[in-house]
């Protein structure tokens, strides 16, 4: 969807117009039988509400829709405007209209507040249509092109902010909703090259055999059941001070899920092709921190593998080493995640010495048993890192619960003949993870682990995107860097 932001106030000419209401409150200049018909209707301005109706104007039947935009003076306005944006794309994204002008003549909105109005449009009307050969025409989007008119004088300096994270969020849907067959480690390096030449960000790729030289055995272990090599992504962000330490994001890439020998049950494995979602929003952040030109200096790491059940695969009971030199007893195939994790850890710890590290991954399913599909779960060894981070997704609308970590759960995971086991028992999965996790970050660097299995794909619509893959952590992670990073 293309968005403009007209430079000069202007009257209205066009044939299909948005008009914002507050709470009880009609737009300004509004035809009397329109506010009439918006009363018989209970349009109250709530925020996502919207009435409907046709007027004359200069010989023209016009389309105006009114949409409740609700309290824009609490600390949750720009969620409540983000909301509204979300409904009004909802509303009419195949609805037959093209092109749709929003009036903000007497709103009062900020450019911020617009910004945040028309992020939510943004983010709602992206779909994934380019499979669906045989689409009825009632159900193709046609709503392509909006303009904005009569908006504040930094509207669009803040939608220029704002539409670059629209462009990482929509890439972190691209990539996470492709199949398995489509993104596979060495095309989701392509497509990452592909989408972020240009933008200034640094790319660097290592092979299976730059890998194995590094000895990262535990990565490679999870990839070899598959005849698809693995990668490791760095992605490149120098927009702070010259030679000042990066933020690190770190981001789990199974680009598709079998379970490898410890096999997954048939039914739903088909949605294993989103375990990549971790290293998915990563690029996607990277994509919005380039295009805003961030004033902070960021690295993102996409470790990257596919695991499969082949008779090459990793076994229950092999032993690996990772690259820190601890070894592994790989007790369950299907707790790989943490295996490719490890060894991103430790080598961008060593290669880029970060000054804190977070790292996302869709990594238990016991995550979702504990907060179902409201929050993320966050695992810290940082009390003051646990708290930024939260405080950013709190802010942008990507909300984490923080969940506990200790020595007790650490013995969970203790090995017979290896320095430790891939997994405990079944109780207290998504903490021994993070202990697991815990074990490869070096003494002194803050750290943060996001467990996103419950956010990354969505079984139905929500506000802000349709059923399907969310873009969840490039808001977070964008957030966190412009409230935390930023010089």
């Amino acid at each position: 969807m293309r968005i403009d932001i007209a430079q000069a106030p202007q009257a209205s000419t066009a044939r299909f117009i948005a008009r914002l209401a507050a709470p009880d409150a009609m737009p300004e200049g509004i035809e009397p039988v329109l506010a009439a018909g918006a009363k018989v209707a209970r349009f109250a301005g709530k925020s996502g509400q919207i009435h409907e109706g046709f007027v004359e104007r200069g010989g023209e039947v016009v389309r105006v829709a009114l949409v409740g935009i609700g309290d824009t003076n609490g600390s949750g306005r720009l969620g409540s405007l983000e909301k509204a944006g979300a409904a009004l794309t909802a509303r009419y994204l195949t609805s037959g209209e093209s092109a749709l002008t929003i009036d903000l003549a007497g709103s009062g909105l900020t450019g911020a507040e617009t910004a945040a109005f028309l992020l939510g449009m943004r983010l709602r009307g992206w779909r994934h249509d380019a499979y669906r050969t045989k689409l009825p025409d009632d159900q193709k989007v046609t709503l392509t092109s909006v303009t904005v008119i009569n908006a504040a004088a930094d509207t669009a300096a803040e939608w220029a902010r704002e539409s670059a994270v629209a462009d990482g969020v929509e890439f972190t849907r691209e990539l996470v909703t492709e199949p398995g067959n489509v993104i596979y480690p060495e095309s989701f390096v392509a497509r990452c090259e592909a989408r972020l030449a240009g933008t200034g960000l640094v790319m660097r790729v290592l092979g299976e055999d730059e890998l194995r030289t590094l000895g990262m055995g535990a990565l490679l272990g999870v990839s070899q059941g598959s005849p698809r090599p693995p990668r490791v992504l760095a992605i490149v962000w120098n927009g702070g001070a010259p030679g000042g330490k990066p933020m690190a994001f770190v981001g789990k890439g199974v680009t598709f899920d079998t379970g490898g020998i410890s096999l997954k049950p048939p039914a739903g494995m088909e949605d294993m092709k989103w375990d990549m979602g971790g290293a998915g929003a990563v690029a996607g952040a990277m994509l919005a921190i380039a295009g805003r030109k961030a004033r902070a200096n960021v690295v993102g790491i996409c470790g990257l593998v596919e695991n499969m059940p082949d008779g090459h695969a990793q076994r229950p009971g092999d032993v690996v080493t990772t690259m820190s030199g601890q070894t592994v007893e790989v007790i369950n195939t299907d707790a790989e995640g943490r295996l490719v994790l490890c060894d991103a850890l430790t080598w961008v710890q060593k290669e880029y010495a970060p000054s804190a590290i977070v790292d996302l991954a869709t990594l238990t399913g016991a995550i979702i048993a504990t907060l179902g599909n409201e929050y993320g779960g966050i695992f810290s060894n940082d009390d003051g890192l646990a708290a930024k981070i939260q405080a950013a997704g709190t802010t942008c609308g990507e909300r984490l619960w923080r969940l506990p970590m200790g020595p007790a759960y650490d013995k969970m995971i203790d090995s017979p003949i290896a320095d430790m086991k891939n997994m405990g028992s079944k109780y207290a999965g998504s903490i021994t993870a993070a202990q697991f996790l815990q074990r490869f970050v070096n003494k002194g660097t803050p750290w943060a682990h996001l467990d996103i299995a419950g956010m990354v794909w969505a079984d139905k619509a929500g506000a802000t995107w349709d059923k399907g893959a969310t873009g969840y952590g490039v808001r977070l992670i964008d957030r966190y860097v412009r409230d935390n990073c930023e010089s």
